[in-house]
């Protein structure tokens, strides 16, 4: 096959990390623990910090503005959670659909938890939930075929259009 076009290749330097961490090296540490204790926000991608749960920006999204919502409690016991860092869960979940709907209008929104590696886990020692901002035909050939999502934003620009609406 001959490449006769930019529009050919597709570029996504920042994905090499998660496809070399995948390629079967263990990560010692809970990245979601090691961020949220860095203090260091931005490049951290952590949008807000409340008393017991914060909101981040996954690295690899599945559409732009996808966020997690984490309680800084390292467990993957959902049914253990205290009462208030489960209502606070979901009291982020709300802010984060909110802030969405006024960044992105999205028709409509994924939002879930994957509990357990046989569920498809990625972090399955720390209970997070997903929120993912959605479209009508915003599935194409590219994931379904190529197995890429092209995304029309850098995680920069992302994290500068929703970091001031939290």
């Amino acid at each position: 096959m001959a490449f006769t076009s930019p529009m050919d290749l597709l570029w996504t330097p920042w994905r090499r990390a998660f496809i070399e961490g995948a390629s079967g090296a263990a990560e010692t540490a809970c990245f979601l623990c090691t961020t949220s204790a860095a203090h260091d926000d931005r490049p951290n991608l952590i949008l807000l910090r409340d008393e017991r749960a914060f909101v981040i920006m996954n690295r690899y999204p599945y559409n732009s503005g996808h966020l997690m919502i984490a309680p800084y409690a390292h467990t993957g016991d959902l049914p253990g959670l205290d009462r208030s860092t489960a209502q606070q869960l979901m009291t982020l979940t709300q802010r984060c659909v909110g802030v969405l709907q006024q960044a992105y209008q999205p028709q409509g929104f994924n939002v879930g938890m994957n509990l357990g590696k046989a569920a498809g886990a990625g972090v399955p020692d720390h209970v997070h939930l997903h929120v993912v901002p959605r479209w009508v035909g915003d599935t194409n050939f590219m994931p379904v075929v190529g197995h890429a999502k092209v995304l029309p934003e850098t995680l920069d620009q992302t994290y500068d259009r929703l970091a001031p609406l939290f």
